[in-house]
């Protein structure tokens, strides 16, 4: 019997020559047909794009709000809308608001769910995690205090195992362009341990944890170990409950994807960088002095390509 990665595995195999000539149109390519065959203004042209380019939003905007975003006039709006053969911007407005929530939905226009092919299922999940978490950010306060938790920590403990390595190690290195002493912790056992008690000792009062499934007992542990020196712990996981939220002082949840054979992780990065963000807001001079030098260093050394 296999195991369930394996399963998985199985089950997400990517199967080549699915698309058929029928297969329902993308939502950008059911707008673009929407404005194509008719002769368009400057003006006009530029008011296609907006909603091409920002379709889940422009969908729903009020004809003053369009305008404003795109800086043409409210009757230009109208004359776009009647020259595409719609009685007025509230038409246009019905007709495009479907195909955003289609492009939303990863679903076609009808509700209907019709997938193409494993790949295009898995991107429509993480879709769906990403608006879960939007739901969640409707309420900043959560994020803006633990950022200036984090970032009032001196040192700061990024904690990530196992599956988590990836994500802790992004944080941290982003972490270290704002905040002066960031220390990540990859490695359980006594390792962590050892680790966790130089910070405490150091002053530090906090630490991030990431963990992703499978759940380690080693993250358990150090935790546990964590606030056996007395540190506090902030986590950031894909579930809401278990024994790894119990042992949090605090916990942002952050669904992964699970349609292939290995998660992704769109959700936790997007509110891994909000976390960053939030630190950033908590001491803008720190950060405006600590980004100065970077750029200056890099240009000094040349670490990246010209643009």
């Amino acid at each position: 019997m296999p195991s369930g990665q394996q399963a998985r595995a199985q089950a997400s195999a990517i199967t080549p020559g699915r698309r058929s000539p029928e297969a329902e149109p993308a939502p950008a390519d059911k707008v673009r047909a929407l404005f194509g065959g008719h002769r368009l203004s400057p003006a006009q042209r530029r008011i296609a794009q907006y909603i091409t380019d920002h379709l889940t939003e422009a969908a729903f905007l009020s004809i003053t709000d369009l305008a404003d975003r795109v800086g043409v006039s409210q009757p230009s709006v109208t004359r776009f809308a009647t020259s595409l053969g719609f009685a007025g911007y509230p038409a246009l407005r019905e007709a495009l608001q479907p195909i955003a929530l289609s492009a939303v939905a990863g679903a076609p226009a009808t509700g209907e769910e019709i997938r193409r092919n494993e790949l295009q299922a898995a991107v429509d999940a993480e879709i769906a995690n990403l608006e879960s978490l939007r739901r969640v950010f409707a309420d900043t306060e959560q994020v803006l205090d633990i950022g200036r938790e984090l970032a009032r920590s001196v040192p700061l403990t990024v904690l990530g195992l196992r599956i988590s390595v990836s994500l802790a190690e992004y944080f941290a290195y982003a972490a270290k362009r704002i905040h002066p002493d960031v220390r990540l912790v990859s490695r359980g056992g006594s390792v962590a341990y050892d680790a966790l008690l130089q910070s405490r000792e150091a002053g530090g009062t906090w630490v991030l944890a990431f963990a992703m499934p499978r759940h380690a007992n080693e993250t358990l542990g150090a935790m546990r170990a964590a606030r056996s020196t007395g540190l506090r712990v902030a986590l950031i996981t894909d579930q809401a409950l278990g024994p790894l939220v119990e042992e949090a002082d605090a916990a942002f949840t952050a669904p992964t994807g699970s349609r292939l054979v290995f998660d992704s992780y769109a959700a936790p990065g997007v509110l891994s960088a909000a976390i960053l963000q939030a630190m950033a807001d908590a001491d803008p001079e720190r950060t405006q002095l600590r980004l100065e030098k970077y750029e200056q260093a890099a240009e000094q050394h040349a670490f990246f390509l010209e643009d």
